[in-house]
């Protein structure tokens, strides 16, 4: 394997050539900005499989950075790396525009405290007696800080504004929404609630392109509508199950943190797969054997 050029809490980056790049989704877990010691098998490989299978619904919308995910195609040492197989994409360079860019269609989560606090979320006013986990008016963009460590900060929309310019916030904004109102409704016919998402954006060549993931459990809240009630938090396919033992566990958030056990492990990279299936239709297995990734 070629030398790490940058490593996240998830994703490791791999310099290819002056213009490309191989990002490559590990199955590393964090929860509460901390990665913890287990890994979820294949967790990876849903991430790759979610964002290619969105990236190619929303590039009529916004290009993307994708060049391609197959194996065979990668440039040396990497094609003969079988571990990368399902989980790495080869990418062009992008000059990262430091924000991420959230967009919600229902109230949960921080957006939910804030507005319990003050009838806002990030700065703007929503109407009141709204209740956890409605559904919004319109869908609303919210965007943060992009931290390198610790916690990403909201932003209200004059903050964003001079973070990176009145123009380029329209622009973020409205391709955001509509990337969200895209996503949202592909998976509300395969019935799962997009509660929130995250997006990232870069220039590529000048021009705004999406990059590294989209509409995944770790940059989403995905719920299923057919247990859909407002008025409390929604069962969701994503990490909750392993935040919700953590705090069971009575860790106090902090490094170090505790190993998860099995059967935790287990359900989580269920969890994982059958968000997959749900929201693209086929078996996460099928996605695997197009990979050419072995399913034991």
């Amino acid at each position: 394997m070629a030398e790490l050029a940058a490593q996240g809490k998830v994703r490791d980056l791999y310099d290819v050539d002056d213009d490309r790049l191989l990002l490559v989704a590990t199955d590393r877990i964090s929860a509460f900005d901390v990665v913890l010691p287990d890994a979820i098998p294949n967790k990876g490989r849903v991430l790759t499989g979610l964002s290619l299978f969105w990236f190619e619904r929303t590039a009529d919308l916004v290009p993307n950075h994708v060049v391609t995910a197959t194996l065979a195609e990668f440039p040396a040492p990497f094609s003969d790396d079988a571990e990368l197989a399902g989980r790495a994409t080869l990418v062009r360079r992008a000059g990262v525009i430091p924000m991420e860019c959230v967009v919600r269609g229902y109230l949960s989560g921080s957006g939910w405290a804030q507005y319990r606090e003050g009838g806002a979320v990030c700065g703007i006013p929503l109407p009141p007696g709204l209740i956890e986990s409605a559904r919004l008016p319109e869908p609303i963009f919210t965007p943060t800080t992009k931290a390198t460590t610790g916690h990403d900060l909201p932003l209200t929309p004059e903050e964003a504004r001079r973070l990176v310019g009145v123009g380029l916030y329209e622009r973020l904004k409205e391709v955001a929404v509509g990337i969200y109102e895209r996503i949202a409704a592909t998976a509300l016919d395969a019935g799962v609630i997009v509660a929130d998402t995250k997006f990232e954006f870069g220039f590529i060549e000048g021009e705004l392109a999406l990059i590294d993931e989209v509409g995944t459990p770790d940059s989403s809240r995905f719920w299923p509508a057919d247990v859909y009630e407002p008025g409390r938090g929604q069962p969701s396919f994503d990490k909750q199950y392993v935040r919700d033992w953590l705090d069971a566990s009575g860790w106090n958030h902090e490094p170090p943190p505790p190993g998860l056990p099995p059967d935790v492990i287990a359900r989580t990279a269920a969890t994982y797969a059958e968000a997959y299936g749900r929201l693209t239709g086929e078996p996460f297995a099928a996605y695997l054997g197009r990979a050419g990734v072995g399913i034991t």
